[in-house]
C-alpha cells in the first residue's frame, strides 16, 4: 500500500496550531514559543513530515539551486573545483545543477541563459574566458554570479582564484635560479582568460634576472592529444632546457618525448607544471607543480556565493588564495 503523503496542514491539525506556526518552526523562524516549537517538532518527528522544497521555493521565491557552468567535465582540473563546490552547497542545503559547455563560448552563453530560465538562486561559472557578452550579460542579471578559478580585470565581477601572474613568475625565477634557459607552454589566443598574466609573469622573472625575452621560448598550445613531438622540436630548436606547462597532460606528453629521446630529466631537461592534479604523482620522474588549490577555489566560490545569495556583508569580490611549489623528480632543487 502506498504511504500517504503527510502536509502542513496534517502536522497543524495534530499539533492545533495554524499552518504559519508550523511554517515558523520548519523554516527556523525565532518567533515562535519554546513550548510551541517543542509541540511542533515533535508532531513533525512522529509524522514524519517532509516538507515540500518546491512549495517551499514558491513561498520563498528560491529554488535552493546554484547552476554551475563547467567548460569540459573530463577536466581533471574542473572536477576538482567542482568538488569543492558541490561539498558547501550541500552544507549550505542547496542542490547543485551542473551544465557542460563543451568548451564553446557559444554554448556557455546559451547554458548561462538556461540556468537564468529555470530560476537558479546562483550560478558559478568555471570556464576560460569572460567575454564582453558573458560579461554583460553576468552584470546585468539579478542573478549572482561567482567566477572560479579564473582571474578577472573587471572589478564588478565576484572572482575567486590564485594570483597566476605571480606563480608563473615563481615558477620561472626557480627553473632560472637552476641555471635553466626556461621556455613556458601557454594557452592560445582562443583560451585567453588567464594567458593575459601568465605571460607578464614569465617575462617579469626574466626581467628581474636581466634576461632579454626570447619569444621562440614562449609556445602557444591549443591542448590536443598529439602536440608532444611538435612541442619538444620548438623546446630543443630554442636551446631550452626547461619548461613551465600550464596543463599536466601537456607536462606527461613533453616528459614522455624527452624519455624517448633519451633525454635525461631532470640531469639535462626540467619540467615544471601547473595544476598538481593525479597525473604528477603517476609520471616517471613524478612532476614537479604549482600546487593549485583547486577544491579551496570551488570552496570558497560556493561560500562567497552563499554571501551574496543571503545579503551577507561581502569583504571583497575578488579573493586570491595562496599558491606554492611542489618540488619533485622532474626538478632540480636550488
Amino acid at each position: 500500500m502506498e504511504k500517504q503523503t503527510i502536509t502542513i496542514y496534517d502536522v497543524a491539525r495534530e499539533a492545533g496550531v495554524s499552518m504559519a506556526t508550523v511554517s515558523r518552526v520548519v523554516n527556523g523562524n525565532p518567533n515562535v514559543k519554546p513550548s510551541t516549537r517543542k509541540k511542533v517538532s515533535e508532531v513533525i518527528e512522529r509524522l514524519d513530515y517532509r516538507p515540500n522544497a518546491v512549495a517551499r521555493g514558491l513561498a520563498s521565491k528560491k529554488t535552493t539551486t546554484v547552476g554551475v557552468i563547467i567548460p569540459n567535465i573530463t577536466n581533471i582540473f574542473f572536477s576538482a573545483l567542482a568538488r569543492g563546490i558541490d561539498d558547501i552547497a550541500a552544507m549550505y542545503k542547496y542542490d547543485i545543477i551542473l551544465a557542460n559547455a563543451d568548451e564553446s563560448v557559444d554554448k556557455e552563453i546559451n547554458v548561462f541563459n538556461n540556468l537564468l530560465a529555470k530560476q537558479v538562486d546562483g550560478i558559478i561559472y568555471m570556464g576560460y574566458n569572460v567575454g564582453e557578452e558573458l560579461t554583460s550579460l553576468i552584470k546585468s542579471s539579478r542573478t549572482p554570479v561567482v567566477i572560479a578559478g579564473m582571474v578577472s580585470e573587471d572589478p564588478d565581477l565576484y572572482t575567486v582564484s590564485i594570483d597566476i601572474r605571480q606563480a608563473i613568475e615563481e615558477m620561472t625565477d626557480f627553473l632560472l635560479q637552476s641555471g635553466n634557459r626556461p621556455a613556458i607552454i601557454t594557452d592560445s589566443e582562443k583560451y585567453y582568460a588567464n594567458r593575459v598574466h601568465r605571460i607578464p609573469g614569465y617575462k617579469s622573472a626574466l626581467a628581474k634576472h636581466n634576461i632579454p625575452v626570447d619569444d621562440d621560448l614562449i609556445i602557444q598550445s591549443d591542448f590536443t592529444d598529439d602536440e608532444g613531438d611538435i612541442i619538444v622540436d620548438q623546446l630543443l630548436a630554442a636551446k631550452a632546457t626547461g619548461v613551465i606547462a600550464t596543463k599536466d597532460f601537456l607536462a606527461v606528453a613533453v616528459l614522455n618525448v624527452l624519455t624517448d629521446r633519451k633525454i635525461k630529466v631532470p640531469e639535462e631537461f626540467q619540467v615544471i607544471t601547473s595544476k598538481n592534479s593525479v597525473l604528477t604523482k603517476y609520471a616517471r620522474p613524478q612532476l614537479s607543480s604549482l600546487q593549485y588549490p583547486l577544491y579551496d577555489v570551488g570552496a570558497v566560490a560556493m561560500r562567497l556565493l552563499t554571501k551574496i545569495m543571503n545579503d551577507e556583508e561581502i569583504d571583497q569580490r575578488q579573493i586570491v588564495l595562496p599558491h606554492k611549489l611542489v618540488h619533485r623528480d622532474s626538478t632540480i632543487s636550488n
